[in-house]
């Protein structure tokens, strides 16, 4: 079965229409209002409101509500289904809409296990179905062109790429569902850090300027996971991917920053270097003999992609294939030691806000990014030993 036996617009089936799922609302509510969707039916444990489901009424019926995923994508004749709900149900809600012909976005990470990736992922080829992963960054039109710039050679020859995200999230963020900042829940991973969740744009983002994406582009990671919170799960890590080629990642996250800024991986060649701050799909390109150059460019929506894909053959952005070196860095976190919990003179809580704040975080993650050095290699003196793992 493929969406073109289906007039347009084609029936979406949301699935976690809740938290970050309402952001898929919306967005499935501008494509419906140019004609290319229409919201078939809402998967939640509690029916939305009619509050909640506002724009979405057409001759006078609101889309179709239930609990049960493949009773619902049944009944409405789904083309396409979005999923965004916790990460260890990714898989296998993901394989109920591919044995039934329906055609994937799923959020990342598309899964907790390296494992559970491929069972998902062997399993939506063999259906024959089309899937989209979410991150939304691999939309961004800059990422081409910034790979353009280092095949040109604009910045030379490639020395290494860093990343860096300092974001803040308080006390209610780890309270928000019984599964976030937890690593494992009643024998299942979960593996909610913050490189495999909230700031695994920029670990996805930096292998994808790299142009190491597939799983088979990975050589070894190494991992320092830590927290100030008190979760399971890491809120302030670094990991180094060396890849095939010999290329080297370092991705320097937190969410305890002093002062939130925008997250951005930075290329770093032999005369100049690029930085791309990838949720403003703004580039800078810094180069000797030249002055700066600032570029801003546009986006592609993911499940406007989609549907040009089912529609006119366009081709995907974000594969699972094309997403395998990132759940190889999931893996690594997922059998790293346990986060190590920072002594408590390392960190302080922000009068007013509830959030734990890590001292210096900020620069350290910086100079991370810029050095390509891991936490412990900068001196910081509650870094563990980074731990190793090979592909």
């Amino acid at each position: 079965m493929t969406a073109r036996e289906y007039a347009m617009p084609l029936p979406v089936v949301l699935a976690g229409a809740r938290g970050h799922g309402r952001w898929h609302l919306r967005n499935i509510r501008r494509l419906q209002d140019l004609g290319l969707v229409r919201l078939a039916g809402v998967c939640e444990l509690a029916p939305l409101t009619e509050e909640e489901l506002d724009g979405f009424t057409g001759e006078g019926r609101l889309p179709e509500q239930s609990a049960d995923f493949g009773a619902l994508l049944d009944s409405t004749r789904a083309a396409v289904a979005v999923i965004c709900t916790p990460i260890p149900t990714h898989a296998d809600l993901a394989l109920t809409a591919a044995e039934r012909g329906v055609h994937l976005l799923l959020e990342k990470p598309p899964a907790p296990s390296y494992a559970e990736f491929r069972r998902m992922a062997d399993g939506i080829a063999a259906a024959g179905v089309a899937c989209q992963i979410g991150f939304q960054s691999l939309g961004s039109l800059a990422v081409p062109a910034v790979r353009e710039l280092i095949a040109e050679g604009a910045i030379g020859p490639v020395a290494g790429i860093g990343a860096a995200g300092a974001w803040a999230r308080d006390e209610a963020y780890y309270r928000r569902a019984p599964w976030a900042g937890r690593r494992r829940m009643n024998g299942t991973d979960v593996v909610d850090g913050v490189l495999t969740n909230p700031l695994a744009h920029a670990v996805a983002t930096a292998l994808a300027l790299d142009g190491s994406t597939r799983a088979e582009d990975v050589a070894g990671i190494e991992t320092e996971l830590l927290r100030a919170n008190d979760i399971e799960s890491d809120d302030t890590s670094c990991v180094r991917v060396t890849t095939r080629d010999g290329g080297r990642i370092t991705v320097a996250v937190t969410l305890c920053a002093e002062h939130p800024g925008e997250p951005y991986v930075v290329v770093h060649g032999g005369s100049g270097r690029i930085t791309f701050w990838y949720k403003q799909d703004r580039v800078l390109v810094q180069r000797s003999g030249r002055g700066p150059e600032e570029i801003q460019y546009g986006r592609t929506d993911l499940l406007e992609n989609l549907v040009a894909h089912l529609t006119d053959g366009t081709g995907l952005l974000v594969t699972p294939e094309s997403t395998g070196a990132f759940m190889k860095v999931v893996e690594a976190v997922r059998r790293a030691p346990d986060p190590v919990a920072l002594p408590k003179d390392a960190w302080e809580t922000v009068p007013g806000e509830n959030r734990r704040v890590v001292r210096g975080i900020d620069a350290l993650v910086a100079d991370a990014a810029d050095s390509l050095a891991l936490y412990s290699e900068l001196g910081a003196p509650w870094a563990p030993p980074n731990e190793v793992s090979s592909r």
